[in-house]
Formats: C-alpha cells, structure tokens, sequence
C-alpha cells in the first residue's frame, strides 16, 4: 500500500511539472514571461521539490522507526548484537 502511494504521488508530481511547464511555455509564446523568468521560476520549483522530497523522506524514516519500536520489532542492529553474543 505505501509503495502504491508514493508512485501515485511521484506520478501526480511528473504530471504538475508537465502542467506547469507547458503553461509557462504559453506565456513564454504570448509574450507574457521572459524565457529566463521562466526557466528561473522552474528551477525554483524544482528546488523546494527536492527540499520537500527530503523532507518527507526523513519524516518517513522517523515514523518508521516509531512503529518498529512500538511493535517491538527486531532491527538490524539488535540482530547483529544478538549474532555476537551467540558467539
């Protein structure tokens, strides 16, 4: 199920920047927006995306990791640390 949500969110995003994109190319056309304006206020766009994608990243993880210790769950480390004392 998350998988299925984040590729509906990427594909959602794919879709807004082509949006964006041509309608920025239309004022481009019109003669409404300067060619350097525009590519500036994509940049611009593409930059938040990359601040927010991290962002959401690290939230997940964190989330992630509440669950995992709320259910109690083994983790790599305590797998490893559990291996040695094997030993």
């Amino acid at each position: 199920m998350l998988k299925e949500l984040l590729h509906t969110g990427i594909g959602a995003a794919v879709i807004l920047k082509q949006k964006v994109e041509d309608e920025l190319k239309k004022l481009e056309d019109e003669g409404k927006i300067k060619t350097k304006d525009a590519k500036s206020f994509l940049e611009s766009i593409e930059t938040k995306g990359k601040e927010e994608e991290q962002r959401v990243k690290e939230q997940l993880k964190s989330t992630l990791k509440e669950v995992i210790d709320e259910l109690g769950l083994a983790t790599k480390e305590d797998l490893a640390k559990l291996k040695e004392d094997l030993k």
